[in-house]
């Protein structure tokens, strides 16, 4: 039989996953994109008002000349992050070229997990905070560090372009809870999506 050969080949590519073919391709973050940003998964047992989180993240990548916007699909609370169905749905009609996906996690609740590289900004400072439920008493109250995990996915490819996490310092205050975090996050993002 005659080009049988090529004939096997092209039917195995035919069958291939379209979603599959541009993973060997690397892919380099565009300016002038539209980013969603899913709304913050909070996976940490300390209170955060997460819409608002949310709306900061997108109001710093604003500021910073990105186009975006929130969105009403959550970030997974899988350990790994990635889109979801939902994220990638709204995204979609939402015509935006890149999901922003962001989690709050407390690394004492998952000490295996495989760490990513880590922003480290302070160490762990005793809260003297007024508003702050425990700061009122004789001594100084030590507060853990959260990790803020975020991941940046082009709308067609599987691999984000970024994929790392920050360690903040939560205050008393609930409103005002990693709101600081949410600042670097979105300048980081910018940075990442402005290199050339």
């Amino acid at each position: 039989m005659n080009g049988a050969p090529g004939s096997l080949f092209l039917l195995v590519f035919a069958l291939a996953p379209v979603a599959a073919w541009p993973q060997d391709l690397p892919s380099q973050p565009k300016p002038d994109s539209k980013v969603c940003v899913a709304t913050v998964s909070n996976m940490s047992a300390r209170a955060a008002l997460v819409d608002r989180l949310t709306e900061r993240l997108s109001k710093g990548l604003r500021d910073n000349k990105i186009s975006a916007l929130s969105m009403d699909s959550t970030t997974t609370k899988d350990r790994t992050l990635h889109p979801t169905r939902e994220n990638g749905g709204e995204a979609q009609s939402k015509g935006c070229d890149y999901i922003l996906l962001t989690q709050i996690v407390d690394p004492k609740t998952r000490p295996f997990d495989p760490q990513s590289p880590q922003i480290s900004i302070g160490g762990k400072v005793p809260s003297l905070d007024a508003s702050d439920p425990l700061g009122g008493s004789s001594r100084p109250v030590y507060r853990d560090n959260l990790q803020i995990s975020f991941a940046l996915f082009p709308m067609d490819r599987l691999k984000p372009v970024v994929d790392t996490a920050i360690m903040a310092q939560p205050s008393g205050n609930a409103s005002d809870n990693l709101l600081s975090a949410m600042d670097r996050e979105s300048n980081r993002i910018g940075y990442e999506l402005k290199k050339k």
